[in-house]
């Protein structure tokens, strides 16, 4: 039985609608109003936030609040290697997405020899840079900053010099630029891109299981392919935004996208994806209670939570 250690992420300033922070939050009561001991048995650590810079100004207009995402990239990223060093498995519950781009260095740094997958199972495909980037939220950039991705054939922006310095770190934290390659990622349920994403999806190939895949030839098929498609990997590091889910019932997170998953759908792809032995780290993003209702949002997530977890223990 592997030894989980749940790591609490509540930071929110990498997206554009506030309330994700409460997310772990609403987590804990949805386990609470199911009667659940499960944050009781697990070990659990909080990462301190940097939240109070939402009451200042955003700063760099193509990279919101920069300074503030490199600090928490780098607090994950400690913590996430600790995790592993100390042979535990972790699953991280975060707020924006953002900080999954500590998740994937801190792994590298436990495993610096080691090729490390990423499975994104998530409505966007999370490519934009300052470059590129539409709004300038961080949480749409966390797979650029791990592919150590600047897109300059789309772009469309002039970033500053104080952003481009604090990109450049962020792509290199951990000593590690890049951390992974377009060839060992795999999107699931991706379908609300820009065209600067839509172009570096096609220039390198990169493989994306679409809804009508999953409907078509089931969602445990689907996982059984995404593992083996990444067959050359030493690692396997699965991350979950809920916004993937379908927006009928996926109210509860700040960028919605219909035609997605099933609750359903959910818990029995990840169920499948966690039984693979190369999965070293689980990560749920991007539950904002404050625009659900009587938190229902958060009540799936934790049921499908709770599936995933399953998988680990009972491997």
């Amino acid at each position: 039985m592997k030894e989980l250690k749940i790591i609490e992420v509540k930071s929110e300033i990498g997206a554009g609608t506030r309330g994700a922070s409460l997310g772990v939050d609403a987590i804990k009561i949805a386990a609470l109003d199911f009667g659940s001991r499960y944050f009781k048995k697990h070990n659990t650590l909080e990462i301190p936030n940097e939240n109070h810079l939402l009451l200042e100004a955003t700063g760099n207009a193509y990279a919101k609040r920069i300074s503030g995402v490199l600090t928490m990239v780098e607090r994950v990223t400690e913590e996430v290697a600790k995790t592993l060093e100390n042979n535990s498995f972790p699953i991280i519950l975060a707020g924006d997405h953002s900080t999954a781009a500590g998740t994937i260095s801190g792994i590298r740094k436990a495993y610096p020899k080691s090729k490390l997958g990423v499975i994104w199972v998530d409505a966007h495909a999370d490519l934009h840079s300052p470059y590129t980037t539409p709004s300038g939220n961080l949480h749409g950039m966390s797979m650029a900053i791990v592919l150590d991705e600047d897109n300059l054939d789309s772009k469309v922006n002039k970033p500053d010099q104080e952003t481009l310095n604090y990109w450049f770190q962020l792509k290199n934290v951990a000593n590690i630029a890049p951390k992974i390659t377009y060839k060992d990622v795999v999107y699931i349920g991706v379908r609300d891109v820009e065209i600067q994403e839509e172009f570096l999806l096609k220039r390198h190939r990169v493989k994306n299981f679409t809804i009508a895949d999953i409907r078509k030839r089931s969602v445990e098929r689907i996982a059984i392919d995404a593992i083996q498609t990444l067959d050359h990997c030493d690692l396997i590091y699965v991350s979950f935004d809920v916004d993937v889910l379908d927006s009928s019932i996926s109210k509860g997170t700040g960028t919605p996208v219909s035609n997605g998953l099933t609750e359903r759908e959910a818990g029995n792809l990840l169920s499948r994806l966690l039984t693979s032995d190369k999965v070293c780290c689980f990560e749920m993003v991007e539950i904002n209670p404050t625009l659900d209702k009587e938190n229902l949002m958060a009540e799936n997530a934790f049921e499908i939570l709770v599936r995933a977890t399953n998988s680990l223990l009972n491997d």
